[in-house]
Formats: structure tokens, C-alpha cells, sequence
């Protein structure tokens, strides 16, 4: 297994260290030891404001951009692809401040994750993530559609 999807710990520090995670002010600032749960989170800078003084868009669609990829990888480990196939963001209120997303693995979606791929067919769930401000009001929600196939065995 890659080292960086076998160690929450490890993960975290790549992902905060990463050029276009640390640029855009990104940091994941939580993540469960077994990948099922984390948070990141994006405050305001000269780095990531836009010409109206609020978070550019392009920042907020970034902070939810390789997280349920990358945790679904080391969840599932190496005998699953695994992308990200098509993103779509509703913009509903400028970011200011500090904003966060939730990333949460459930158990009904690794089921369906492993019912839907069992005959190595492809699935492609697609998963909401909120981008919330300080007080909890909804910035931005995201519908992440990923590409999950089980590896042919050779």
C-alpha cells in the first residue's frame, strides 16, 4: 500500500504541505485513522480573494476537490480506480472569513460502493459536500460524482 494512504497522519501532512492545498490556504485540519471522516478548511487571504473581496469561486471548489477520492483510496486500497469524474457548485453566498467541508465515509456508501462494483462494473456515486462559514450558513454546496470500477484481475 502507498505509504501516504496507509497512515492518517501521513496523509494529512502531504495534503497540507501540497502546492495548490497550501496556495490556496486550504488545510485539512481533521481526519479520522481510518479515513472515514475529515475536515478542511479555507481562510480569506490576499491569495485566494476575489475582485469583490470574498473567496474566489474557484478557491471554495477546490477545498472540496481530492478528498473523497483520495480517503475512498485508502479506504479501499489498490484493488479499486478510483477518480474524480465531474464536479458541478452552486455558488449561495460569498465566503468571508474562515469556511469549512465535512468529508464523511458512511457504511451504506462502501456497501454500495462494493454491491454496485462486485461484477467490475463501474459506479458513480455522487456525494454533496457543504461549504459552511463560522456561523454555519451554507456558502457553497458541491455534487462530487466519482468513478469507482473494481481492478480486472489478470
Amino acid at each position: 500500500m502507498n505509504i501516504m494512504f496507509s497512515k492518517a497522519w501521513v496523509f494529512k501532512l502531504f495534503i497540507n504541505l501540497w502546492p495548490p492545498m497550501f496556495f490556496s490556504r486550504i488545510k485539512l485540519i481533521s481526519l479520522s485513522d481510518d479515513f472515514r471522516q475529515a475536515r478542511a478548511s479555507m481562510r480569506l487571504s490576499a491569495w485566494n480573494r476575489n475582485g469583490v473581496g470574498s473567496i474566489f469561486g474557484g478557491a471554495l471548489f477546490s477545498l472540496t476537490d481530492p478528498f473523497y477520492m483520495m480517503m475512498l483510496m485508502a479506504r479501499l486500497g489498490k484493488e479499486y480506480v478510483i477518480w474524480d469524474k465531474y464536479a458541478d457548485i452552486d455558488f449561495i453566498k460569498p465566503g468571508r472569513g474562515k469556511v469549512y467541508a465535512d468529508f464523511i465515509i458512511t457504511d451504506e456508501l462502501l456497501d454500495e460502493i462494493a454491491k454496485q462494483t462486485a461484477n467490475g462494473g463501474k459506479y458513480l456515486p455522487v456525494i454533496p459536500v457543504y461549504i459552511k462559514d463560522e456561523s454555519g450558513d451554507v456558502v457553497a454546496k458541491v455534487m462530487r460524482t466519482l468513478y469507482i470500477r473494481k481492478k480486472q484481475r489478470k
